[in-house]
């Protein structure tokens, strides 16, 4: 059987938007289930329902969105998530599994378990709260299949809805700033080098992307660590001069998608055709700060929303100095992107040119069609 190698995401130069060129779908079309785990680039709400200081729940988040107010989305209008429902053809982005919304009909559009701040190790995080870390969403996914199954009539109709879905993974760069870099003090950088840290986190990671495709997952996109080092919270935290990006930081980011890039094609040469891919959200960022002007933006080093240098420090509130001109920013907060910049990452993931060993993006992985997948 052939191999299916991994994808990291080129880029795309956008004409219009995602959203404008994605078309009513075809007669008979059933989209596939959208199941997302991860952090803060895909949580929909479900921090909304824990005791945590990490949360999108007080305005001015959710500014753009069609209400102008906070959905639980860390960003001023729509994610990551919401950019893939479009591109699926979905009703309406998969709700967050705390909802108690997410029942009946609602099921078989996904479900989301994404946590802001959960990272891929279970200490990542812990001074920010309850978050559902990585296995916890992976129990909560369980607990998702048997509600699906009571719904179209059995485990064997939910199992191929789960064996057609697309699956979203958007961890890595919480369990570098909330917890290897964590400020004053970190316990796992004071235990382990940077390379050492690396080789955990990717060993755990191995272990979640093999228990997903045990429960069911075929095609899984696996987002790459961020370029860490240059977000606004970084450089206002690590006294940038300039906005210059902390090097050390930018090489651990760089180690770590190297080793999931690796880990990818292991994977899918064990597995076959799991359509694992690693998209990889460095690349179209270093593209934005090396020439902004080319995608739109006026602003790569300042966050739309916060304080302090780079409006870095602290979170994102009804106090906080906020720009005028979001299309302009990368940042909306000290650590997320805005609408904006999430949809150019959305263009890359589905359309994106590919880089040469891995010569995929989320499109053609649809169009092999389910008879390829391997269940």
């Amino acid at each position: 059987m052939a191999k299916m190698v991994g994808l990291v995401v080129g880029l795309a130069m956008l004409g219009c938007s995602l959203v404008d060129r994605v078309g009513a779908p075809d007669p008979g079309y059933v989209p596939p289930l959208l199941l997302v785990f991860g952090s803060s680039l895909g949580d929909s709400g479900n921090n909304n329902y824990l005791d945590t200081t990490v949360k999108a729940d007080s305005p001015p988040y959710g500014i753009d969105s069609p209400t102008g107010q906070p959905t639980g989305r860390f960003t001023n209008n729509r994610n990551l998530p919401d950019f893939l429902s479009v591109a699926l053809k979905l009703p309406q982005s998969p709700l967050p599994y705390l909802s108690p919304q997410l029942n009946g009909e609602r099921l078989l559009y996904g479900a989301n378990f994404a946590s802001g701040g959960a990272g891929i190790l279970n200490d990542t995080g812990v001074q920010q709260g309850n978050t559902i870390r990585i296995a916890e969403q992976l129990l909560a996914f369980g607990q998702y299949k048997n509600k699906l199954a009571a719904v179209v009539g059995g485990r064997e109709q939910a199992e191929r809805l789960v064996n057609q879905g697309v699956f979203l993974l958007a961890v890595g760069s919480a369990d570098f700033t909330n917890n290897y870099y964590s400020r004053p003090f970190s316990a796992r950088a004071s235990q382990n080098t940077v390379i050492e840290f690396v080789d955990l986190l990717i060993s755990e990671l191995s272990n979640y992307l093999l228990r997903l495709h045990e429960l069911g997952a075929r095609r899984t996109l696996v987002t790459g660590a961020s370029q860490f080092g240059c977000l606004p919270a970084q450089l206002a935290i690590r006294g940038s001069a300039g906005g210059e990006c902390d090097p050390e930081l930018v090489n651990a980011a760089s180690l770590f998608n190297s080793q999931l890039n690796r880990l990818v094609q292991q994977l899918n040469g064990q597995l076959g055709f799991v359509f694992v891919a690693a998209a990889n959200s460095v690349t179209l960022y270093t593209a934005t700060r090396s020439n902004p002007e080319a995608y739109g933006f006026t602003e790569t080093r300042v966050a739309c929303c916060g304080q302090g240098p780079y409006n870095g420090l602290g979170q994102c509130t009804p106090a906080s100095n906020l720009c005028p001109n979001r299309d302009e920013y990368v940042f909306w907060d000290p650590t997320n992107p805005t609408d904006r910049a999430v949809g150019l990452f959305a263009e890359a993931i589905l359309n994106g040119p590919a880089d040469v060993v891995f010569p995929m993006n989320l499109n053609s992985m649809l169009a092999m069609g389910t008879r390829d997948i391997n269940v």
